[in-house]
């Protein structure tokens, strides 16, 4: 590639996956290297049961933003930055992020809005119970009752019961494994 063709290409944004619980990492790492990254951080309560604290998480876990135009140079020095699996994209070409999507995504969580993500849980998927009074349950969704409530099916002596748990006490059993 000749120099005229690098300054052709286009600063964008992109979405960069990362190892899981890396983002920190990764944000950090492309910082240093001047590289311009975004990591949308929300306030959630800890889920943790000696404490119920406010803390920071990714917004989307195991995804970060950069701002690159690609040239070899730099997209090397992204993909081999600690923690950093690949740009994403379709057929190993990577798609930017409209602009205006990342301009929102720097709104929302400059704001003090709570903001909710996830993926919400489908009927008939595996669970596990991670708090509260039937913490490590399993059991398999059955659907959501009331604003922040779930209802699950319990097996147990091969007999099933119902019952209804916070949702944020629920976790995807695939979620817990990865």
């Amino acid at each position: 590639m000749i120099k005229n063709d690098i300054d052709k290409l286009i600063r964008s944004w992109y979405v960069l996956h990362t190892k899981s619980r890396f983002e920190n990492v990764v944000n950090e790492g492309l910082a240093k290297k001047t590289i311009e990254v975004f990591l949308p951080k929300i306030k959630i309560r800890s889920k943790r049961r000696d404490r119920k604290v406010m803390i920071q998480v990714p917004l989307f876990p195991g995804y970060v933003f950069v701002k690159t135009d690609l040239n070899p140079y730099e997209h090397i020095e992204i993909v081999k930055t600690v923690g950093a699996v690949r740009i994403i994209g379709s057929k190993n070409v990577p798609l930017p992020v409209p602009p205006e999507s990342i301009e929102s995504l720097k709104i929302m969580v400059a704001g003090n809005n709570p903001v909710t993500t996830g993926i919400r849980l489908r009927k008939g998927e595996p669970v596990m119970v991670i708090d509260g009074p039937f913490a490590g349950v399993t059991g398999t969704f059955i659907r959501y009752k009331g604003k922040e409530s779930v209802m699950i099916y319990l097996e147990a002596l091969g007999q099933f019961a119902s019952v209804e748990i916070r949702e944020d006490d629920v976790e995807i059993i695939s979620k817990i494994l990865a």
